[in-house]
């Protein structure tokens, strides 16, 4: 299933307002738990001076009157109680060992710890239930007078909390409407400053869409934000690449044209000779002979430069490259060998092998691709014996490190050599050493190149002997490819670096 492609405006955009409207509520919490402690504030500074007004305007009425009626509250302190129209107001006085004097008794008695006294003369609040209703209390606690009959101890006064809970309301609604007001503007506002943020993305992608498809030239930076400007370096590089890939296919392919216009136009002239002989009733079964061995070793060169053009595509081929697996370079080289043995004997060429056997085989494994390597060998074998006269000899060579770090293959013979100044060249696609007259693709050594760039492997040309003293057949070539090997042995996982 793919995946559902995104947007980045969409993205961004959640990045940015999800957050707020998750902060939202937090703020409207917070608000709430403010406004709470705003509005509790002059309501509590009222009742602790409410709370010292009745403590100090206590009086005694009846010294003989039982406890709960001996004091008694000013007729003006009483009204102030009872003058509040919104919330209830409770008053409730106990002595110095918790006997109810004056007041209401359903004011409940603070709790105390023993060990953490409450403070004298200070005025201390908390929260109480009186009659299912939520009470705001002030508590004062008092020195007990010395010699007098009815001595105060404590003074309570409670209040409800209607007027705290309006002024609460009354804050959050000051605060908080507003900002249903002002959080859609920031919706607007956050979505109208993205649309503009992106706007040379959009320009950039108008651009790049009105090119035409040959038009492989960078992109022009100036007019693209600087956090795109990465995007844009990479695109033109990828561009620049691109572009000299596609130079190097054509250039390839109008090469490889070029060179399958000779064996086709051989094959065409020959046939052509051969059909007018044929229809003037002048040819003999010897000339269409030979036209009809023409016509095969052109059609055979022909052959031979298509199977060369798919080995190089193979070596190219990046989903190949990716497929790698341990293989033996001594037993594709024994292989080789034995394949280009009837080759070498119709020649009269001694083609032969030095290295490990593969029954004794002690040379690492390499980690690569197989079917690669063994067209590099290949092509290494059929150049050596192509430019190597009747008589000579070619080796093909595999050579283990005794430190373990590469694995050489060589491929020797004693042909003409390769000039000094041309050894580059040769690795070069259709390109033929000067001066010689074998016949070939030209794409054989370039084919070798790229396998062995793929396996991470270096490849040199050397002259195989010295001039002075040299054997008939020249100097000769030696190839020298040089595999990284990670680790030795034959049960460790081997391979090349790359692959």
């Amino acid at each position: 299933m793919s995946r559902e492609q995104r947007s980045l405006f969409g993205e961004i955009l959640d990045w940015m307002l999800v957050p707020l409207l998750l902060l939202w509520p937090m703020s409207a919490a917070l608000t709430w738990l403010v406004a709470q402690n705003i509005a509790a504030r002059p309501y509590d500074r009222d009742l602790a001076q409410l709370t010292r007004m009745i403590a100090r305007q206590m009086v005694v009425a009846d010294a003989q009157l039982p406890q709960d009626k001996a004091l008694r509250l000013p007729e003006p302190a009483a009204a102030l109680l009872r003058s509040d129209d919104v919330d209830r107001v409770y008053f409730q006085v106990l002595g110095e060992h918790g006997e109810l004097l004056a007041g209401d008794r359903e004011l409940p008695t603070p709790e105390t710890d023993p060990a953490f006294p409450p403070p004298i003369g200070e005025v201390q609040f908390r929260d109480e239930m009186v009659q299912n209703e939520p009470v705001r209390v002030a508590s004062l606690r008092l020195v007990p007078a010395p010699g007098e009959p009815l001595s105060i101890g404590l003074v309570q006064v409670g209040e409800t909390m209607e007027k705290r809970g309006r002024l609460t309301t009354e804050i959050i609604k000051g605060v908080l409407l507003p900002q249903y007001v002002i959080l859609p503007v920031a919706v607007l506002l956050v979505w109208f400053a993205l649309a503009r943020g992106i706007a040379p993305l959009s320009q950039l992608q108008q651009r790049i869409q009105r090119r035409q498809p040959h038009d492989l030239s960078p992109i022009d930076q100036h007019d693209v934000p600087e956090e795109v400007a990465p995007l844009v370096r990479a695109i033109n590089d990828l561009l620049t690449r691109l572009d000299q890939s596609m130079a190097t296919q054509k250039h390839f392919l109008a090469d490889a044209a070029h060179q399958l216009k000779t064996p086709l136009a051989g094959l065409r002239t020959q046939a052509e000779l051969a059909q007018r002989e044929i229809d003037g009733g002048t040819g003999d079964a010897q000339s269409i002979k030979r036209s009809l061995q023409h016509i095969a070793r052109s059609s055979q060169r022909a052959a031979h430069m298509v199977n060369q053009l798919l080995a190089m595509a193979r070596a190219e081929d990046e989903e190949l490259a990716r497929k790698a697996q341990d293989f033996s370079l001594v037993r594709l080289a024994t292989e080789t060998v034995q394949d280009f043995v009837p080759k070498a004997m119709d020649k009269r060429i001694d083609l032969g092998y030095e290295g490990p056997e593969l029954a004794g085989e002690t040379a690492p494994y390499l980690r690569g691709q197989p079917i690669l390597v063994r067209e590099m060998i290949r092509n290494l074998v059929d150049n050596a014996l192509q430019y190597t006269p009747e008589g000579g000899t070619v080796t093909v060579r595999v050579t283990p490190d005794p430190f373990g770090q590469v694995l050489v293959l060589q491929v020797e013979d004693n042909g003409p050599g390769i000039a000094e100044a041309e050894r580059e060249l040769v690795f070069q696609p259709f390109y033929r050493a000067l001066g010689t007259n074998v016949d070939g693709s030209g794409l054989g050594l370039a084919i070798v190149r790229e396998i062995a760039d793929k396996h991470q492997a270096t490849i040199t040309v050397d002259q195989a002997r010295p001039s002075t003293g040299a054997p008939a057949g020249g100097p000769g070539t030696v190839f020298t490819v040089r595999f990284p090997v990670q680790t030795q042995g034959r049960d460790g996982p081997t391979g090349v670096a790359g692959g």
